[in-house]
């Protein structure tokens, strides 16, 4: 097949010098939209537009103190903290407005984001590889439905889910009032001939349920019937129509995906430690959150009972931390405004390891600098160690609260489980698309790359 055959054969009829040239062009963008950004500042005010610029950075560094006063302080420390938060920024807006630089400082603000979404179309890949088709699954014969039907707010309730099982031949089990021990209603329906077991309620009860599903290798069906149900949207789920995973019983698909696990116990999504698993553990957290997290949080960031936690992964180790959060596969960022809390795959067989120690308002203030301040550590490892001062360590799998025997050996059992999909589920795999700016620079100069990549970009 000669070049200008296999150019007419490209999807939607653009050929590949087409989608390259389409690259450029977004590449070209965001290159002039980026130095516009800085040039802008440069004609409004010259060389003193980098005073303006340290101003500006001030203003974050000193509004981020405030934050730290209000959460790790009371009484008056907290209230100068609050109006820190709010005099800095405000401050440093008064004079930029008048120097007559906020005019200018807006503009150059509007072109760094225009640049950086430029700049991540550029990237995004025109005709991403399609996932290979999966033959449809035998359909179960005699599923098993847990449902919680206080989850969510009722969900189990609003969208019909316990009638719309039924008929689809499912046999529905509803958790009652009191405490009821999730695990062995799971074993109990195994041994009653159960060949797919399925949760309708939070992620919490989906680690119970998955765990034994995973231990007897049977299918694990997903009903998005909780408050957030971070495992279903990482899954492809309509976490807003929760009755369309039950189209998974008759048609739907397998797939494998990873288990964390913490200790003994198993978790989906993640397993915090620190200071967000000591606020969830007070039992006025269920009703009076943000109460409850005002009044705990002073103790455990700044007084004498401060959790500080080390953790262990190969050869890293980091000491002295207020918070750890281990996640069943990484997390794309730990702030992303684009897909904010989400995985980009439940199947690479490596935990997320999020390492926060930040002991005072200076520290606090260079978070702004990211992974360099020091008060943040990103990383990845198929195996953690947790280690405290204590006998015991209070964690939150999956929102639960537990204590667990310190060390804590936290771990990922790659493809433990065997999930059941809807064939057609409106999710769809994320892909990074942070802007690259080598890349960027290349591509806008029609150098993408060297061969087979020059080839792949293109494409």
């Amino acid at each position: 097949m000669d070049a200008h055959s296999a150019e007419a054969e490209r999807p939607n009829g653009r050929s590949v010098s087409a989608a390259g040239e389409g690259r450029a062009g977004w590449a070209r963008l965001a290159l002039l939209a980026l130095l516009a950004a800085a040039l802008v500042p440069l004609v409004a005010a010259g060389l003193r537009s980098v005073l303006w610029a340290l101003v500006g950075i001030a203003g974050l560094a000193l509004a981020a103190a405030g934050v730290w006063w209000a959460l790790a302080h009371t009484g008056v420390v907290r209230l100068a903290g609050v109006a820190l938060c709010v005099a800095a920024p405000a401050v440093v807006l008064a004079l930029y407005g008048a120097s007559g630089m906020l005019v200018p400082a807006l503009l150059s603000l509007a072109l760094w984001l225009v640049a950086t979404v430029a700049a991540r179309v550029a990237v995004i890949p025109r005709h991403a590889p399609s996932a290979p088709e999966r033959a449809p699954a035998a359909a179960p014969q005699h599923p098993w439905i847990l449902m919680n039907p206080r989850s969510g707010g009722g969900k189990v309730d609003r969208f019909h889910l316990v009638d719309k099982a039924r008929a689809a031949g499912a046999r529905v089990v509803l958790l009652g009032a009191g405490r009821q021990d999730v695990a062995e209603l799971a074993r109990q329906a195994v041994s009653e001939g159960a060949d797919l077991l399925a949760v309708a309620g939070g992620d919490g009860t989906q680690a119970l349920v998955a765990e034994v599903a995973a231990q007897h290798d049977l299918p694990f069906l997903v009903i998005p019937a909780g408050t957030r149900n971070h495992f279903a949207l990482d899954l492809g789920l309509d976490r807003d129509d929760p009755a369309a995973a039950l189209d998974g019983l008759a048609d739907g698909v397998e797939l494998r995906v990873d288990l964390g696990f913490a200790a003994d116990r198993v978790f989906v999504n993640n397993a915090s430690f620190g200071t967000y698993a000591a606020v969830v553990s007070d039992p006025a957290y269920r009703d009076e959150k943000v109460q409850t997290t005002l009044q705990t949080l002073p103790g455990l960031l700044s007084g004498p009972d401060a959790p500080k936690l080390r953790m262990r992964a190969g050869d890293t180790s980091a000491d002295g931390l207020q918070a750890l959060l281990v996640s069943n596969n990484p997390y794309l960022r730990a702030v992303d405004s684009a897909h904010p809390g989400r995985r980009e795959r439940l199947d690479s067989g490596l935990l997320g390891l999020l390492c926060v120690r930040v002991g005072s308002a200076a520290q606090a203030a260079q978070l702004l600098r990211g992974p360099r301040s020091g008060s943040l550590l990103r990383l990845t490892a198929r195996e953690a160690v947790v280690e405290a001062d204590t006998d015991t360590v209070p964690a939150g799998i999956d929102g639960e609260h537990v204590l667990l025997p310190a060390p804590v050996v936290c771990r990922i059992a790659p493809g433990a489980l065997r999930i059941r999909v809807p064939r057609h589920r409106p999710g769809t795999a994320l892909s990074r698309t942070s802007a690259d700016w080598p890349r960027i620079t290349r591509l806008a100069l029609g150098r993408p790359g060297t061969g087979g990549q020059g080839a792949a970009e293109a494409a």
